[in-house]
């Protein structure tokens, strides 16, 4: 990978990160919120909810200007560089798990309450750890691991008294299949986010916030070509106007919830490959599971679940193991900067990649 250090300070850098943390936390918690919405009120199109997962595509296309601004003030002579065609195959690839990832997704929460997607996040976590350390050899430490089992655990005991929340009209079969496709688009979206790193890795050039934007484009350009092309199969298309008419809140806020779940989801995208940038895939799934308690609440003011001591547990857990993670973060950087200052040098290096900003 042709990569070299400079850009912005690491003041800068960690305001990016957290930038791109509350991106992920907003749609990770408003995602399933208004995806549910749509179901509930009468939606029952699930090719149609998984292409609005990355059908808000467009919105890239506001960060991706200023980016590309903001290289030419810089430097007028300077030639645009978009990607390569390694980098545009990995991006085809991981387009096209996420379309399926995105179905799986849908067709869970279609039948499942929003309170168990404790078992989607605890899932994924412990597929994100695992592919992680296969992929890009992620390095665990004693606290990074405390993390993952404190959070995976208090993620799990929402889960316990799942069954007791079975919405009215779902049998035990849909309900089992719902659980089932949820698990396997967990492992999925487990998968692609060490694998948009090993693509940062392996991209062999310049690996910047741009090119990041780049990837995360063509990605949802293609989830949602994936979508579309089952929309076709389901007739979907057709079933909108129709759909619409007979939706409980009536025919304009159908089209609304629609439009920012694009929105809100596309928040969740953009975040998501930010954060694996800025610091790494481990850390992005540790930013998702730590949000979950906030779902958790907000389905419980909105949509009335019930609130079980399991939940006020997981809360618990969850805390303590984002606080370890932080924790062992800060000790770790702390060690580098010694070593740095040992040496006379310094190092400008992220999640195993030394990187640059657009």
């Amino acid at each position: 990978m042709v990569a070299e250090a400079g850009g912005r300070s690491p003041t800068w850098r960690k305001l990016l990160l957290l930038l791109n943390c509350l991106l992920l936390i907003v749609g990770n918690c408003g995602g399933p919120l208004i995806l549910r919405l749509y179901f509930i009120k009468g939606g029952k199109r699930i090719w149609l909810s998984s292409l609005l997962q990355t059908a808000g595509f467009p919105v890239i296309l506001i960060p991706l200007t200023i980016a590309y601004a903001c290289r030419r003030r810089r430097s007028a002579s300077t030639r645009l560089v978009f990607m390569n065609r390694r980098v545009f195959l990995a991006s085809v690839i991981i387009g096209v798990i996420a379309g399926g990832a995105n179905y799986f997704y849908s067709y869970g929460l279609a039948q499942l309450p929003v309170s168990t997607s404790s078992l989607i996040v605890a899932t994924q976590l412990a597929f994100t750890a695992a592919f992680a350390f296969l992929l890009v050899r992620q390095r665990f430490t004693a606290y990074s691991v405390n993390a993952v089992v404190l959070l995976t655990v208090g993620a799990a005991v929402l889960g316990i008294n799942s069954s007791g929340d079975r919405p009215e009209g779902v049998t035990g079969k849909e309900y089992a299949l719902g659980f089932a496709l949820t698990v396997a688009g967990a492992a999925l979206g487990g998968f692609m986010l060490p694998l948009v790193e090993l693509t940062y890795a392996k991209a062999k050039q310049a690996v910047t916030y741009t090119l990041v934007l780049e990837i995360q484009m063509m990605m949802c350009v293609f989830a949602t070509a994936f979508c579309s092309v089952g929309m076709l199969i389901n007739n979907d298309f057709q079933a909108i106007p129709k759909e619409a008419k007979q939706y409980e809140l009536g025919e304009t806020k159908y089209y609304l919830v629609l439009f920012w779940t694009t929105i809100v989801l596309q928040c969740f995208f953009l975040g998501c490959i930010g954060v694996v940038f800025y610091a790494s895939s481990l850390f992005s799934g540790i930013v998702i599971t730590v949000s979950l308690p906030i779902t958790t609440l907000l389905a419980v003011i909105f949509y009335h679940e019930k609130f079980h001591p399991e939940k006020g547990v997981s809360l618990f857990l969850s805390l303590w193991g984002f606080t370890s993670y932080y924790f062992g973060e800060i000790k770790q950087k702390k060690m580098k900067n010694n070593s740095v200052d040992l040496h006379g040098g310094e190092a400008v290096q992220m999640s195993g990649l030394t990187v640059v900003d657009p």
